[in-house]
């Protein structure tokens, strides 16, 4: 245990969210992602159990979400959905960003193929119990100053 840190952070977890640099992105997805096929050899952390919003909140507790990139923060939108729509996990996403300090505009709503292809770019993929569909987010992770 160390103190001050969110308990559900694995050392597994906290050990690759530590590791990645500027700009990289973590994906956190729900229970029905086909995590391991688009992980294409990156690491999965399972968080089995774990809503879509509580493993979000652990990990933005350590991990700044980076200044210079106009929307550091993503989730999958609803297929034949507007853009504004979102499920009630995705919202918990927007609310958690809002609390870190950036605005609903940094957060973009992402077709879900589109995702697809954007999730291969992260360096990390957090698989969480979320069972409601489209329970996935990515985050990109900005400089820490010291």
């Amino acid at each position: 245990m160390l103190k001050g840190i969110d308990p559900i952070l694995t050392p597994e977890l906290l050990m690759h969210l530590c590791a990645m640099g500027h700009g990289e992105w973590v994906a956190v997805v729900d229970a029905n992602f086909t995590a391991d096929f688009l992980a294409h050899g990156k690491p999965v952390v399972r968080l089995p159990g774990l809503s879509l919003a509580r493993v979000s909140q652990a990990v933005l507790s350590v991990f700044p979400l980076a200044a210079d990139v106009a929307r550091p923060a993503a989730y999958m939108q609803v297929c034949h959905s507007a853009a504004h729509h979102r499920t009630a996990a995705q919202q918990d996403v927007v609310d958690l960003v809002a609390q870190a300090g950036l605005s609903e505009a940094q957060v973009e709503a992402v077709e879900r193929y589109a995702f697809y292809e954007k999730i291969k770019g992260a360096s990390l993929i957090v698989q969480t119990g979320e069972g409601t569909a489209y329970g996935n987010a990515m985050f990109c992770k900005g400089v820490i100053l010291l």
